[in-house]
């Protein structure tokens, strides 16, 4: 199971790469390979302000809908428009091409309060 060492980790599988005040947002390794072929990705609009835990995305499979939470507050700056025409790279490059969208963060500290890499491979066990 591939959990790289820089993000932090939602309990609910969301993951977060913080840079700056952007935190980019996608699903882990763990959750895409849970979902099998993802066939559908619904993205929020940019604008859009959430707070930490917030429905803000949904990811359709071929098993199931999967809401994707917020795992910090800020406003949705950006998303990720290759995953709704390829949403496929949800699952090809989850930590990379796959993103869902991007934040600009209420409060960076928020991310100390994620998992680090270390405590989600212990709950994915």
């Amino acid at each position: 199971m591939n959990v790289p060492s820089d993000l932090r980790y939602n309990s609910s599988h969301e993951w977060v790469r913080l840079e700056g005040d952007i935190a980019t947002v996608g699903i882990s390794d763990h959750a895409q390979e849970e979902l099998t072929d993802v066939v559908f990705v619904e993205l929020p609009l940019v604008g859009r302000t959430v707070d930490a835990g917030d429905p803000t995305a949904v990811v359709e499979s071929v098993k199931a809908a999967s809401d994707i939470y917020a795992p910090i507050g800020g406003e949705v700056v950006e998303v990720n428009l290759d995953v709704e025409t390829d949403p496929a790279l949800v699952n090809t490059d989850p930590y990379g091409r796959g993103w869902i969208f991007k934040l600009r963060v209420k409060n960076a500290a928020d991310v100390e309060d994620l998992l680090d890499a270390a405590a989600y491979s212990a709950q994915i066990g």
